[in-house]
């Protein structure tokens, strides 16, 4: 079963996802997907579809780059194992920065009993100035902001950067070792991201005090049919 398709609250966690941006109105949705896609496609004809065929050799930069043919406007993106509120979209969708990146700020709480997926593995960011000064996995839990929970909104003009950094560094590093990665093609989104931020670029951050879990675990699922919705959230 994909993972997606994994039932909290009554509803597979893709649902959840679509609610929160329909909620806002937007009902243009791009599915990347490889193993099992031919699943989400015969239970969601209404949504759109790339094939990551290499997903078994690459990571998450290079399957979201499946779609670039859909990053010719502004773009909200967002991993499929993450549960999040309609709000979270909504204060995505109102910054007003070229580049900006979800983070949550209660994120420690969270991580209290999370002994399968520890602090050292969280997408964390470092903020200064109302700007990301770094995401990685290896910053200190004590000086992080808070985590990246796998959701980032781009408008038109930070859409285009993204993709030039993206084919810059394709052509510099592809089948060689990129940033932590043992290949461009093995690399995560956070570590273009972090070197597009060495690079000059800025990444602005939005804020959200709790609001999402990320499904990583079994530990995970047994806690997100515990806990989510959240209270006083979406039914």
């Amino acid at each position: 079963t994909p993972k997606c398709f994994a039932e909290v609250g009554g509803r597979r966690i893709l649902d959840w996802a679509l609610a929160a941006f329909r909620a806002h109105g937007i009902d243009r949705v791009c599915f990347i997907g490889g193993y099992q896609i031919d699943k989400v496609r015969a239970a969601y004809p209404d949504l759109e579809f790339r094939h990551n065929a290499e997903w078994p050799n690459n990571n998450i930069l290079a399957s979201l780059f499946a779609a670039e043919d859909r990053m010719d406007g502004p773009f909200l993106c967002a991993y499929s194992d993450i549960l999040f509120t309609p709000e979270v979209i909504g204060r995505a969708l109102a910054n007003t920065d070229d580049m900006a990146l979800v983070v949550d700020t209660r994120w420690r709480e969270r991580y209290a009993d999370r002994t399968e997926h520890p602090p050292d593995d969280a997408e964390k960011v470092l903020v200064e100035a109302g700007r990301v000064r770094r995401v990685a996995r290896d910053i200190d839990p004590e000086a992080a902001h808070g985590e990246y929970i796998g959701v980032a909104r781009f408008t038109a003009a930070g859409a285009q950067r993204l993709r030039s950094h993206y084919h810059r560094c394709q052509a510099a590093y592809a089948g060689r070792p990129f940033r932590e990665a043992r290949t461009f093609e093995k690399a995560y989104l956070i570590q273009l991201f972090q070197d597009m931020i060495e690079q000059g670029e800025s990444f602005g951050h939005v804020d959200t005090a709790g609001g999402y879990i990320e499904i990583d675990t079994q530990q995970d699922f047994d806690y997100a049919r515990k806990h989510w919705p959240p209270a006083g959230g979406p039914k």
